[in-house]
């Protein structure tokens, strides 16, 4: 008999923030858990054809992919929590549903037909789930067991509609067996009352199911743990078992939600549904829950001055602060992340804003490592600048990652080789010293992947590198890139002179990769983001290496590890 995908697709209800994202990977640890093979597939209803010109202060951070697609943030939180390696088209927008359906109108393929959101568009999205369910994404052959399908937004959004109308056929074309809906909604506490309100979830629930959709389970956020009572009222009223009202109360890291999903049997009620009893196994969650009360008896910490310039909203860098918080609990250390806007450490800040001014120069000298991390635009650099030199002067671990890196190839150019106006073409078009260039592949007309995007490889020029040494690989690394600018060739052998190193650069050794400053304990920079490969347990390389260089044990490490210790 040929083996069926499963579906497990989780919808919102009430008001969105409600970390679907986190409920859906979580739900995936658990049925990896139990032995079965899973995949992810994101549904974004945004009329953007992906998240690449999406600002970071609108939608957080883009998150890249080995395939070089720019995709929504959840996709990082599936790889991470999964260890998968997805593609573009794991991440589905309303634009490249519609794309793909204009092209083929275009082409004449409808023969003439009168092209509708039912049957065409719901068509193009049930066969793109059909269609990427079956890419193999953990690293083995074969088909996944179950596919884990998040729907962006809030049930009742216009936006959502024709997706919600696909997931119905859907539903109906694999059969029952095959399919099983978890509606994610929030249960909110009222005034000094402090009843648990269900109200808010029935009314999700009659609109989900005025569309067509039933769930099956519910899984219910609150601040404290749900009340008998409270379950029962939402059996009764929304036609779910009492045991598949999932609870979801706030806890002290995400990494107890499988945990949580876990110890209420969530994972019995999936396999049930989907008629997986007979494959799967009970749980193994040891390791996971090592890993979440290890993190919470933590007593040590150090402080990393994270400067950008999205700083007002942190999900506008969520892979690094998870990459730090990777490094940090395999450090047995807990992350302190100070948060600095680069443009309160300018010198017009000192003018304008006096106290910001001297709050952040404040943060900045009590740090222990300094993080710049990429970024487009010139609103904060020269805080950035000042940042970078600051921790080169008094050899304060520094990790400068894409535009941190160039950063630092300015700082270096201006302050140890005087030449006072280098700058990169980004942000100075007519400057004498462009140390920083656009690419040649660049567009200037187009933002959307235009850039250079993905998985490359980087070659180490020397094993005798920090950065060599941390990948233990004395020849080569792979990661993730999306930049348009890259060091200026040409003046590679004028920095080299100076005291800056080159010790990564890619395949045709004109294009750098990683810089060090042989005569600092740790000043880091790479055109890559080490962030986007980072796993809970298998730390960033850069990251780790930063950590350790903030608490003095990184020459140790490097020798134990070096020594096969």
């Amino acid at each position: 008999m040929e083996k069926r995908m499963k579906y497990v697709v989780v919808t919102g209800g009430v008001v969105s923030g409600l970390g679907k994202g986190v409920t859906a990977s979580s739900i995936g640890v658990v049925l990896k858990a139990c032995g079965l093979r899973v995949t992810s597939i994101k549904i974004d209803p945004y009329l953007n054809i992906d998240a690449g010109t999406m600002s970071p202060f609108e939608h957080g951070e883009v998150f890249v992919l080995d395939d070089g697609g720019e995709v929504d943030l959840d996709l990082g939180n599936y790889e991470r929590f999964l260890d998968l390696r997805l593609t573009r088209d794991n991440n589905i927008t309303t634009g490249k549903i519609y794309q793909s359906v204009l092209e083929k109108e275009r082409k004449g393929d409808y023969l003439g037909k009168t092209v509708q959101v039912v049957p065409h568009i719901t068509d193009a999205i049930k066969d793109w789930i059909e269609s990427v369910a079956v890419i193999p994404v953990d690293g083995k052959e074969g088909l996944a067991d179950v596919c884990v399908i998040e729907l962006g937004g809030t049930v009742g959004d216009i936006e959502s509609m024709p997706f919600i109308e696909a997931l119905r056929q859907l539903s109906f074309s694999v059969g029952q067996d095959n399919f099983c809906l978890i509606h994610v909604s929030l249960i909110p506490v009222l005034g000094v009352v402090g009843e648990q309100k269900t109200k808010p979830t029935q009314h999700s629930v009659r609109e989900l199911r005025a569309l067509g959709l039933m769930p099956h389970l519910l899984a219910c956020r609150s601040a404290q743990p749900l009340l008998d009572s409270t379950k029962e009222k939402l059996s009764q009223f929304c036609h779910v078992a009492a045991e598949n009202i999932l609870n979801i109360h706030d806890v002290p890291n995400i990494w107890h939600v499988p945990l949580l999903l876990r110890n209420q049997n969530a994972h019995y009620s999936i396999l049930k549904q989907l008629n997986l009893h007979s494959i799967a196994t009970p749980p193994e969650l040891q390791s996971w829950t090592k890993m979440a009360e290890t993190f919470d008896n933590l007593t040590d910490s150090v402080r990393i001055a994270m400067v950008g310039k999205y700083v007002g909203l942190t999900d506008s860098y969520l892979s690094v602060v998870k990459a730090l918080l990777h490094a940090c609990i395999a450090c047995s250390l807990k992350p302190v992340i100070d948060w600095i806007a680069a443009s309160d450490l300018e010198d017009d800040s000192a003018k304008l804003a006096p106290e910001a001014h001297a709050a952040a120069w404040n943060t900045l000298r009590n740090a222990k490592c300094v993080l710049v991390p990429g970024g487009f635009g010139d609103r904060g650099v020269k805080g950035m600048i000042l940042a970078a030199k600051y921790a080169r002067e008094n050899n304060v671990p520094y990790l400068g990652i894409c535009l941190g890196m160039q950063i630092a190839v300015i700082e270096f150019a201006r302050s140890v080789l005087r030449l006072e106006r280098a700058n990169s073409a980004e942000f100075d078009d007519q400057t004498p010293n462009p140390v920083v260039i656009f690419m040649p592949e660049g567009s200037r007309t187009h933002m959307g992947s235009t850039m250079r995007l993905g998985s490359r490889r980087t070659l180490f020029q020397t094993p005798d590198c920090i950065t060599s040494k941390l990948y233990c690989n004395p020849e080569y690394v792979d990661e993730r890139h999306r930049h348009r600018y890259e060091v200026n060739p040409e003046l590679i052998e004028l920095l080299e002179e100076g005291g800056l190193k080159f010790v990564g650069k890619d395949e045709t050794g004109k294009r750098m990769e990683v810089l060090e400053l042989p005569s600092h304990p740790f000043y880091v920079g790479v055109q890559f983001h080490p962030e986007f490969k980072s796993r809970p347990g298998k730390p960033s390389a850069l990251f780790r290496g930063l950590v350790l260089a903030a608490t003095g044990q990184l020459e140790a490490y490097l020798n134990g590890h070096h020594n096969g210790g």
